[in-house]
């Protein structure tokens, strides 16, 4: 904290919120719910209409025009199905797990900033619910507690796949919220804040998914993780595990994980677009058209919503598009790739930052694209090398145009432009069985008389 300190500018207003009285605290509130319901209610839909597209199928497109409305009677539905609680489950607990888990997601959404002042009911406020200079801290923290929903629910149950399920989720979200902090270590060390309205300020010139880019992949791995989504799914398992935390849910309960899951979604996407893309700033070419008119107001809530949807279009295309990897190679790639790799990083760019202060200034743009022209020529250095290395080891092999499918006493399929061998003269006799117990041509084919006799008494 004491080298964010250091490192902070004095240029990066934070958001005022002088002029905002309670109730207008309370209509934002509002606004932010409802922003996250209908988006939700949309998401869904666009989800199933674009797998539908990948997999050739229409998806819903029924209910309302274009199926618009399927998502809202599905809710209906599950509002209206019979509330089941298991007999060995602890009633207490197996409530309070979905309460938890679908109310903590609309927490983290309260420090996201969706635009610069605007004027609401003659009050001039930050589009944002509230602001703290720890506020990315809190929204890591509300997602370690919001872990507690899953845990609560796969322990509350009294059955076996539910508690796989719990105890999947609880390493699962240990092992990638380690990397997803780190990950936005860099953010910090190059906005010299905590405060997701200063980082946003702070990306006027240049936004951090060039500065730190490294750090925008490991988040986005992370993110993907830490919302148990394809193909991290891990803590659901439908493959091995019939549901995996939430298998003995039903009706509302059920509905509050799968509200849950999708607000979790939105999320980390307005975490990324905050830390990464300049938050509700307009592209570069844009801002700078007409004084930057269209970097004022409510403009900015429009390029949120852009860059918001272009993760949640990443999260679909991921599900369509990857199977589940197996839950070891998801541990060991959290622990000995994501973390190790990262830490690496944080030092590295403490390192780039006190050098970028030292020779450049204040002028982090040239000084950006120099750390990253020096870091990226390194890389295509090191790809070049490991191609040339692994093209020396490939080493072609030579295969014979015929082969024996039974040289090795077991049967090999012949590969693409091979042929099998005609059985000649010097191959053992079909009466007689070769002195190596190896299986002979008359053996694989059947031709033997005493083969086809013995078929006929069986």
């Amino acid at each position: 904290m004491s080298l964010v300190a250091s490192l902070a500018t004095t240029d990066n207003p934070v958001a005022d919120f002088s002029d905002t009285p309670w109730w207008l605290s309370l209509v934002k509130a509002l606004f932010v719910f409802a922003f996250l319901m209908i988006n939700t209610l949309l998401v869904i839909w666009f989800e199933r209409r674009v797998i539908g597209r990948m997999q050739q199928r229409p998806g819903p497109n029924r209910t309302g025009p274009f199926g618009l409305l399927q998502t809202l009677a599905d809710g209906v539905k599950l509002a209206l199905k019979e509330d089941l609680t298991p007999k060995n489950a602890d009633k207490i607990v197996f409530m309070l797990a979905p309460i938890i888990a679908g109310a903590m997601a609309f927490v983290s959404f309260s420090i996201i900033p969706l635009g610069s002042m605007v004027s609401m009911f003659g009050h001039r406020t930050p589009l944002q619910l509230t602001d703290t200079p720890v506020a990315v801290l809190l929204v890591l923290a509300v997602a370690g507690v919001g872990v507690y929903g899953i845990v609560l629910a796969g322990w509350s149950s009294g059955s076996t796949y539910p508690l796989l399920g719990g105890l999947r989720a609880t390493a699962q979200v240990i092992s990638y919220e380690i990397a997803m902090g780190l990950s936005l270590v860099a953010v910090f060390l190059y906005s010299g804040s905590l405060s997701t309205s200063q980082i946003v300020a702070s990306q006027k010139s240049l936004w951090f998914i060039v500065s730190a880019f490294f750090s925008f992949l490991v988040y986005v791995v992370t993110m993907v993780g830490e919302t148990n989504r394809l193909p991290f799914d891990l803590a659901e398992g439908e493959g091995e595990l019939t549901g995996g935390f939430h298998t003995e849910y039903s009706s509302l309960k059920f509905a509050m994980f799968f509200l849950g899951e999708y607000v979790n979604m939105f999320t980390v996407s307005a975490l990324a677009t905050t830390m990464f893309l300049g938050g509700w700033q307009a592209p570069p070419g844009i801002a700078a058209f007409r004084d930057g008119m269209f970097n004022q107001g409510w403009w900015g809530l429009l390029w949120f919503v852009i860059k918001l949807w272009m993760f949640m279009f990443f999260f679909v295309w991921l599900r369509g598009s990857l199977p589940r990897v197996r839950y070891d190679q998801f541990m060991r790639f959290g622990w000995k790739f994501l973390i190790p790799v990262t830490l690496l990083w944080v030092v590295a760019v403490a390192f780039i930052r006190g050098a970028q202060l030292a020779f450049f200034g204040e002028n982090t743009v040239r000084a950006s694209l120099v750390v990253v022209g020096v870091i990226a020529s390194v890389a295509l250095a090191v790809a070049w090398v490991w191609d040339g290395k692994r093209a020396a080891a490939d080493v072609p092999v030579e295969r014979p145009d015929e082969i024996d499918p039974f040289a090795g006493g077991y049967p090999v399929p012949p590969l693409p432009g091979q042929h099998l061998r005609e059985p000649s003269s010097h191959d053992p006799s079909p009466l007689e069985p070769d002195p190596q117990g190896a299986p002979t041509w008359a053996d694989a084919a059947g031709h033997s008389e005493l083969t086809d006799q013995e078929a006929t008494r069986g």
